[in-house]
């Protein structure tokens, strides 16, 4: 494919010069390390470097051109492409380059402050109960088929997903399901992707360190229901009982979903074994059991629901998915030792999750709810004493603790959070060392009770202010547990 013919449709703020037009292109990066001949690589301002300060190591590679939105240095000697925009020009060339992957695979995408990765977890299991073969790009792993690869980003940049969606074309895959989160929305990684059917799942207080206020965050979410010249989905699934879901507007066909919405359940039974009800959708009824706990996994249910329908797939179909997903890593797990009480993790990170999860513990105890939670450094402040406040008004017991202080102090971090808790009589510790947190927090815990370990959720390291050391809250607890004589 020539040059040309990859940057087609691609705003450039000066023609291509005819003999550049017509070189074939090797292929496409965004990092010089991974430059090869004839490459063009886009050089555009990343989260912790610069792509423009890695140009002529690009060039010395071999690269074809460098595309930037910046114009070239004076001393640039090799070929420089300049554009509009540099992630959207890359997006464009990526689609271009991998023959639009997108056009015979459906895409799905899930936006939403909380939900989006037991979305799509659902959203996959159900497809495949259909006998189809998927992707599945989000927190926690990549899922090529039936290969899982590491997440190095909820949703990576436009040029890793045009290639994942081409990878999973030539192994037969036809649907693939993505968590688009704000940021990949705001800074255009999924510019000029064409989705089938996009998912909304909710917005509560996040990110506001990045999108500065609410509009804006709202605003970030709302781009994958009316993207900027880029194509509209042709399906909206939207959560009727969230006031934000009314912003979300563009596709040319919408399916509500709530607890009484056009989707919707009825019948609802919720215990320690998981969730049963009626899945309800236009007069039809179709039972539905899932290991899943709480209402917010209801809702995530009937989220995936929705893109099942979206899809023209049958509800007996649907219901046998659910039922097939029997757990989500990270999400309300539970660590089983033989211990006479519970041990959750969750990823919980703001106050609204952190108060649903909470909610769904105290409806499964009959003893007592214990949280252990922290906040991330370098991260929006402001949501430090909402959670602390929302830890101590709805559990009986709070351990303080970091999460991943990154470049903060943790005490720092940890005296914000006290603030909220503080506005409560409930009983509380403060134990920096998250290890020693959850020693402690299990030894709190009596038979009934409900411990849950808040805010890692899957994660297998912390992240410092002068390394990242590996820790897995699930692992820590079991070894706990172990050393306090449980054993499975």
């Amino acid at each position: 494919m020539t040059a040309g013919q990859v940057l087609d449709g691609v705003q450039l703020r000066r023609e291509l010069a005819p003999a550049l037009a017509q070189r074939t292109v090797g292929g496409l990066a965004y990092d010089s390390r991974q430059v090869a001949k004839d490459f063009l690589f886009f050089a555009f301002a990343g989260s912790r470097v610069d792509g423009h300060a890695f140009a002529r190591d690009a060039a010395a590679r071999g690269a074809l051109a460098v595309v930037s939105e910046h114009p070239a240095p004076a001393d640039f000697a090799a070929s420089w492409i300049e554009v509009k925009h540099g992630r959207r020009a890359l997006a464009r060339a990526s689609r271009n380059f991998y023959n639009q992957p997108d056009e015979r695979v459906l895409f799905t995408g899930i936006t939403g402050t909380n939900g989006k990765t037991t979305t799509s977890y659902l959203v996959d299991a159900i497809f495949r109960e259909a006998g189809l073969i998927t992707g599945l790009i989000g927190t926690i792993e990549y899922r090529l088929a039936k290969e899982i690869l590491p997440a190095p980003n909820t949703t990576p940049e436009s040029l890793d997903v045009m290639r994942f969606a081409a990878e999973l074309e030539q192994r037969g895959g036809r649907r693939l399901i993505m968590e688009v989160s704000s940021h990949a929305l705001a800074l255009g990684r999924v510019f000029g992707i064409k989705f089938h059917t996009a998912v909304f799942t909710n917005l509560t207080r996040d990110h506001l360190d990045f999108h500065h206020t609410m509009e804006e965050y709202a605003a970030a979410k709302g781009l994958l229901f009316s993207p900027v010249d880029s194509p509209a989905p042709e399906w909206a699934v939207l959560n009727a009982d969230d006031s934000a879901s009314r912003g979300m507007t563009g596709a040319s066909k919408t399916l509500w979903y709530g607890m009484s919405a056009q989707l919707h359940p009825e019948n609802l039974r919720s215990g320690f074994d998981g969730l049963r009800f009626d899945l309800v959708f236009e007069g039809a009824r179709q039972p539905v059991q899932s290991t899943l706990n709480g209402q917010i996994n209801v809702m995530n249910i009937l989220a995936a629901a929705g893109v099942g329908l979206s899809y023209g797939m049958k509800l007996e179909t649907i219901a046998r998915g659910i039922a097939s997903c029997r757990s989500v890593p990270g999400r309300f797990e539970r660590i089983d030792e033989g211990q006479p009480f519970l041990v959750v993790v969750d990823y919980a990170h703001t106050d609204d999750a952190l108060r649903n999860v909470i909610t769904v513990a105290r409806n499964l105890t009959r003893g007592r709810v214990i949280t252990l939670f922290g906040c991330g450094g370098d991260r929006d402040r402001s949501k430090r004493p909402l959670m602390g406040m929302a830890a101590a008004e709805l559990s009986d017991f709070v351990v303080l603790t970091s999460d991943n202080p990154r470049s903060e102090d943790p005490l720092d971090i940890m005296n914000d959070a006290m603030v909220g808790i503080r506005r409560f009589d409930t009983l509380h510790i403060a134990e920096p060392d998250r290890a020693k947190a959850i020693r402690l927090a299990i030894a709190e815990a009596k038979q009934g009770d409900v411990l849950l370990l808040a805010g890692k959720g899957h994660e297998t390291y912390q992240v410092l202010k002068d390394k990242t050391i590996a820790f897995d809250d699930r692992e820590v607890a079991r070894r706990v547990l172990n050393d306090s004589g449980y054993s499975g």
